[in-house]
């Protein structure tokens, strides 16, 4: 499948995460990002080293930033369990209030057309490494990363998209 580009509609999908209650919560993506603007962005994986120093770090250090420019959510999705994600968002002092989601089979990230097939190295499928910015389920930008770079996907580059 060819990766989602502008113009396109976001596929929904249900994703994994822990409430501020400490609870397991199913979401759709569509109920997150319905008539709102919001950033999508995806990652490899958990406590890797480029996710966990540079990708995520990016999005809660702009969090405040991005939200005067009109964005609403930001929702990490990475293929891994809720349980991974929840500890990886407790590795953070702060996490600005992105949402982070589990796509523990790849179901939403293949949907995206954006898995990335790392299992000649031991990890399975993943997700590539991009950022979407949706405004009402429509991408306004997709920045999707070669290989394994950080180069187009930070905060910086969907601030200079707004």
């Amino acid at each position: 499948m060819a990766p989602i580009a502008v113009g396109a509609s976001i596929p929904d999908g249900t994703l994994a995460h822990f409430d501020e209650n400490d609870q397991m919560q199913q979401v759709t993506i569509h109920s997150l990002a319905a008539g709102k603007k919001v950033v999508i962005f995806g990652v490899p994986g958990a406590f890797t080293p480029t996710c966990s120093m540079k990708h995520v770090p990016s999005f809660i250090e702009k969090a405040e930033e991005l939200r005067t420019k009109g964005v609403e959510e930001l929702l990490l999705v990475s293929v891994n369990d809720p349980f991974v994600m929840k500890a990886w968002k407790k590795s953070y002092p702060e996490t600005k209030n992105v949402k982070f989601l589990a796509d523990g089979s790849a179901a939403y990230t293949r949907a995206l057309g954006l898995e990335l097939d790392l299992s000649e190295k031991g990890l399975g499928v993943r997700s590539g490494r991009f950022a979407l910015l949706v405004d009402n389920l429509k991408v306004v930008a997709a920045n999707i990363e070669e290989g394994g770079e950080f180069t187009v996907s930070g905060a910086d580059e969907i601030l200079a998209a707004l």
